[in-house]
């Protein structure tokens, strides 16, 4: 799926484990409670995606767009998130890359 134009697609509850979503274009999607261990989503854009419940464990998310994505409840443990445009996400119980909740990260 490299490189896929998803855009409002409905993934909610998606299982895709170790897929490779570099450079996709999520924008809009649905990926409430999707499973996502060891995704490639580098360079992908999820602007405005709904990502709460979903489980990134392992996930690749260097240089990815998250702006304003809704991120709560979202796990990221030991997630790779180098470079990663956080802005305007909303936080809300969500698991940092240490495991640690957190409503509150500042970029």
């Amino acid at each position: 799926l490299t490189g896929a134009v998803l855009n409002n697609a409905d993934l909610s509850g998606a299982v895709l484990n170790n897929a490779d979503l570099s450079g996709a274009n999520l924008r809009n999607a649905d990926l409430t409670g999707a499973i996502l261990y060891s995704v490639d989503l580098s360079g992908a854009s999820l602007v405005d995606a709904d990502l709460s419940d979903a489980i990134l464990y392992s996930a690749d998310l260097t240089d990815a767009n998250l702006q304003n994505a809704d991120l709560k409840f979202a796990d990221f443990t030991d997630a790779t998130v180098d470079g990663v445009d956080w802005s305007d996400a909303y936080w809300h119980e969500t698991i940092w890359i240490d495991g640690v909740r957190n409503s509150n990260y500042q970029p």
